[in-house]
């Protein structure tokens, strides 16, 4: 099932997507309250091109992953950690699909990360990895955006990682999907930057949410950031950056300056 968010005529609501998503024929289903559990349809449909594509949950925390592929840790000058090195992006960074990452003025290098992430279905605490798949409700796709110079002055990546837009996920919550081996993929204007697959992932999704969630508990919608390939580079007003997971979609953002 594709679970998404979405303005419709009416408001906002969230909806099953019935179809590709690419088709002109696609519908969505409204569902009542909530996605978490088993769906509760109200009965209202609109064609998805009525709609406009939100991003598909608002979670209470982003927990990010840093140098989990081994080829972007080399990229960047450094190791790959023996334990996953997590980090938090504030629930204000998150947009939806063609919304504008916004670069800061202050900024003067910021950076596309195209990412598969993890949309946690339910509260967890100390979940063993071999439990972990209970506690998911689907993937989706990110792109943690970076102000790059910030991360190498700051020391830490609050600053660099938090921005207002530093997050956009989507087009959807793909609930049906198997994580371990997704070919994962992100454009500049049309210019092929990362390609990679998800079995180059460090540490791997179970993993990823036994450590995290031994830390701290995980809340319905909460959201992990799974780590970037190689490939990482500088986006600018004007350009578009698509990022594509095999199995779920593309979530396309313009770039605009702040």
């Amino acid at each position: 099932m594709r679970l998404a968010r979405i303005a419709h005529p009416e408001g906002v609501a969230f909806v099953s997507v019935d179809g590709d998503g690419d088709s002109n024929d696609t519908m969505v289903w409204e569902i009542a309250d909530h996605p978490f559990g088993k769906p509760n349809y109200t009965g209202r449909k609109w064609p998805l091109a009525d709609t406009r594509l939100l991003s598909p949950i608002l979670p209470t925390k982003v927990i990010a992953v840093g140098r989990n592929y081994a080829d972007h840790a080399r990229e960047m000058g450094n190791e790959v950690p023996p334990e996953p090195m997590i980090f938090l992006k504030p629930s204000t960074t998150v947009i939806g699909p063609n919304a504008p990452i916004r670069r800061p003025k202050q900024s003067e290098q910021v950076d596309f990360e195209g990412e598969l992430a993890v949309i946690i279905g339910q509260p967890v605490k100390n979940v063993p990895a071999a439990q972990a798949a209970q506690a998911v409700l689907g993937y989706t796709v990110a792109n943690d955006v970076s102000a790059r110079d910030f991360q190498r002055s700051d020391g830490q990546w609050g600053r660099a990682k938090g921005f207002d837009t530093f997050c956009p996920i989507g087009p959807w919550i793909e609930t049906e999907l198997d994580p371990a081996d997704l070919a994962i993929r992100t454009t500049v204007d049309g210019e092929t930057k990362q390609d990679s697959r998800t079995s180059e992932l460090v540490h791997k999704i179970p993993e990823l949410i036994e450590f995290v969630s031994s830390v701290m508990t995980l809340l319905p919608g909460d959201t992990i950031l799974t780590g970037t390939p190689a490939g990482v580079g500088p986006i600018v007003a004007g350009q578009e950056v698509s990022v594509t997971v095999d199995g779920i979609g593309t979530l396309t953002n313009p770039v605009e300056d702040a």
